[in-house]
């Protein structure tokens, strides 16, 4: 493993991280992630004061309690205050002071911690998996030379709201033995059980430890699909837990399971950028049956709003799938529908899913047509950061999104016989992309790069994007732009050029852009920097949302966007049909090899194995059961895989 490094507060574990307080000079500090079953999300805050005494809140998030109204943001959401945690007693005395020895997280929160009387406590907090609850399991261990009564006194905690529902109630309670005698050396366990209801409804009996070895089943199957092994233990935890934190925040609602972004704020509700645009691309990667049911469910919320006046869908799809949100007009939501459903239908390698998305998909690209304005670049009225920044009336993003969704249309339209439709988008996308070089190329800042729209005259974290369509006409002036102080920082890509702004998704677009422009060296030493700050910083351990907007919040469809780095950037995985793929590895000069373990391509369970070979030779390894296939290259080859052969 990595040694620790100056900027590091946690250390690499097995499957996790570990944060060694009692070698902490940094104190106080506090941090807080997000975890997620498919009833409740629970954001728990966490860390030391300066006194080293523990500290610890607990906010639980219902997706399918709507509140009044119901919008956007209309999930039951509670901060249990103090007084709701049940309190702890030592031969009748209250524990008073908790005081943390270490920190873990391996998709469970676990605090371990001194307290009075020779008492040591070890608390583990995590989502029920299919139940509305965050569940807290305490051990209490008997470090003393005496026998000690344990006793753990229910809060009796209730607090109520109103929603859609009629009245909620959210509640505190114990779901175990209350009070044990124990012995030097034995140790007891209770249950926490955090949970929200309608008020009329009987609590659910939980079981804290059969519902603890849910969790970690579920962590565990998701760690062994899709596994990436490289020499750099860093980026191997970062992504293994960018596969978590993307799957697990899909909720059960009226419309069936939803991947929704999380944060505290965006429940039981899609987006067309991150569902559609980041997410559906990764996901049949990962092969997991939610997160692909989540995605077609996705894919087909928006399709009532696909209609022959080509009327703008909207931008998310919210409560529950009960209402819309399009605030902002059109935000070139066709385009990264367009671009989505074609990248998930060739990932999928299912015909029959490629036949249900293409009404869809031939929709969002008509649309996208009817936008184009005299230029030939494509109209929108914003793009995904809504008007934070400016982006005119055609952005670089929107016409990037459709030029990708032409290409990978027409290879879809070619699988369904769709022969003349596949020539037709072929020829869109050519002469997009030479209206994209003619309207939007430009000297911006000194750098022969990108303007993000007519007018723009600061440098933009997005000028990345035209490289991760695979369009490296401008590749030198962009690569340089982009990592110039001016826009590189140590969070990664400011979102412009001279603010402190930064928004999670146009840096890992830039990392993906960085590899699949060949400059391997460059793109590995910043992302492995930025996975470190991730990963083992002070804000652990997921990609974020933003700052100052939303203080850095973990979204789910910023991992998604993490490990797209990995299938598409550092292997360069590209789909050409149902059942054939292009692959352009980029290992790294120092690595002897990398790969992808358990990767479902084409809807095929495949190992990818990248190698040094003779001389400055590379070999892929593709193995299927006992079948393996070896493509002989150099850096840069890039190898065509047909799983029909």
């Amino acid at each position: 493993m990595n040694s620790k490094s100056a900027a590091d507060r946690w250390l690499l574990t097995e499957n996790g991280i570990r944060w060694d307080i009692r070698n902490d000079n940094q104190l106080p500090h506090q941090d807080k992630v997000e975890m997620s079953g498919f009833q409740a999300s629970a954001i728990i805050q966490y860390g030391v004061d300066d006194s080293g005494v523990l500290l610890l809140r607990r906010t639980v998030v219902w997706p399918n309690l709507r509140t009044i109204p119901n919008n956007t943001h209309a999930s039951l959401t509670h901060a249990y205050p103090t007084a709701a945690t049940p309190l702890l007693l030592v031969n009748g005395l209250t524990i008073t002071e908790e005081r943390p020895q270490k920190i873990a997280f391996d998709g469970i929160l676990r605090i371990e911690s001194i307290a009075e009387a020779g008492i040591v406590i070890r608390r583990q907090l995590f989502p029920a998996v299919d139940a509305p609850a965050l569940l807290e399991t305490v051990e209490v261990e008997n470090a003393s030379g005496s026998p000690v009564l344990l006793e753990m006194e229910s809060s009796d905690y209730e607090a109520r709201g109103r929603g859609i529902s009629g009245i909620y109630a959210m509640e505190a309670r114990l779901d175990s033995t209350t009070s044990a005698r124990i012995q030097p050396g034995e140790t007891a366990r209770f249950t926490i059980v955090y949970a929200g209801r309608v008020w009329r409804q009987p609590s659910q009996k939980l079981d804290g430890t059969s519902e603890e070895k849910r969790r970690s089943d579920k962590i565990s199957m998701l760690r062994n699909r899709l596994r990436l092994h490289t020499p750099d233990p860093v980026l191997n935890q970062m992504f293994a837990f960018a596969k978590l934190r993307a799957a697990e925040s899909i909720f059960r609602t009226k419309e069936g399971l939803l991947h929704s972004p999380g944060g505290g704020s965006y429940y039981a509700a899609v987006w067309t950028n991150d569902q559609i645009e980041y997410a559906a691309p990764f996901f049949p990667f990962l092969g997991d049956p939610a997160a692909l049911e989540a995605t077609s469910n996705a894919f087909q919320l928006y399709v009532p709003f696909m209609g022959p006046d080509l009327v703008p869908i909207p931008s998310s799809i919210i409560a529950e799938g009960q209402d819309i949100w399009e605030g902002v007009g059109d935000r070139g939501d066709a385009a990264m529908y367009a671009y989505g459903a074609a990248r998930y239908a060739l990932a999928c390698g299912d015909r029959s899913i490629a036949g249900q998305l293409w009404p869809a998909i031939e929709w969002s690209l008509s649309y996208c047509q009817a936008k184009l304005t005299a230029q030939g670049v494509v109209a929108s009225d914003s793009d995904e950061l809504e008007g934070r920044f400016p982006a005119g009336s055609a952005n670089l993003s929107t016409s990037s999104l459709a030029y990708d969704a032409f290409r990978h249309a027409a290879i879809v339209a070619k699988e369904l016989g769709q022969v003349d439709l596949a020539t037709a988008y072929e020829e869109a996308a050519i002469q997009l992309r030479q209206a994209l070089e003619n309207y939007f190329g430009a000297e911006v800042e000194g750098f022969e790069t990108y303007r993000y729209y007519d007018g723009n005259d600061i440098l933009r974290s997005w000028i990345s994007l035209p490289l991760c369509m695979g369009i490296l006409d401008r590749k030198q002036g962009t690569v340089s732009a982009m990592l110039s102080p001016r826009l590189w920082t140590e969070d990664g890509l400011a979102t412009e050029a001279g603010d402190h702004v930064f928004w999670d998704r146009s840096t890992l677009y830039g990392f993906r852009a960085l590899f699949i422009a060949g400059e391997t060296e460059k793109a590995l030493a910043r992302l492995s920097a930025y996975s470190r700050r991730r990963l083992l910083g002070d804000h652990v351990p997921y990609a974020v949302e933003a700052y100052p907007e939303g203080d850095q919040r973990h979204l789910s469809a910023e991992s998604t966007l993490y490990g797209r780095i990995i299938t598409e950037g550092l292997f360069g995985i590209r789909f050409t049909g149902l059942a054939s793929f292009a692959c352009t590895p980029r290992l790294p000069a120092e690595w002897p090899s990398m790969s992808l373990s358990a990767a479902q391509i084409c809807g095929r369970e495949l190992d990818l194995i990248v190698e040094r070979a003779e001389g400055n030779g590379m070999r892929l390894i593709v193995q299927e059961n006992d079948r393996e296939t070896v493509f002989i290259g150099h850096d840069g080859s890039t190898f065509d895989v047909s799983l029909n052969e």
